[in-house]
């Protein structure tokens, strides 16, 4: 049986159900400030909804924020990886070594939260982690296959 509460949001979600842009707008002008620039009601409504009962029943746990901010298909490869699996890269001439942890991944006396930021500090340069460790394919070197 559904607390008071749990009703209560599941009255206000479906109250969004029959409304254009411009109402759903007013109402995030209301709660939250400005909306965001969506010109999609439905877009608009699904935000709003989840606003609603995170506000209510809590947000995103630190894990599921985590994986979120890492984003994109090479953070599922990256995030497959077992603590303990060592992935071995050689950049000019010298081979660097990364161990998987439950927290992140340890690289040079130091654990760093994306495979992305090591690969900088390797490289100099911007790059995607999980491809610079062999975990993506390359695209480029795919359309010259």
């Amino acid at each position: 049986m559904p607390t008071e509460l749990e009703t209560r949001i599941e009255a206000e979600v479906a109250a969004l159900e029959g409304m254009g842009l411009e109402e759903l707008r007013a109402i995030w002008r209301d709660r939250y400030g400005v909306p965001p620039k969506l010109r999609s009601p439905q877009l608009l409504r699904l935000n709003l909804a989840w606003r609603i009962q995170a506000d209510a029943f809590g947000g995103l746990d630190a894990e599921t924020k985590r994986r979120l901010r890492r984003g994109g298909a090479g953070a599922a490869a990256a995030d497959r990886l077992q603590p303990g699996v060592r992935l071995i890269r050689e950049w000019k001439g010298v081979p660097h070594e990364v161990v998987v942890e439950e927290g992140g991944f340890r690289y040079d006396g130091r654990v760093w939260k994306s495979l992305s930021e090591i690969a900088r500090h390797i490289s100099g340069a911007r790059w995607n982690g999980p491809r610079f460790f062999g975990l993506r394919p390359d695209p480029a070197k795919a359309k010259a296959a």
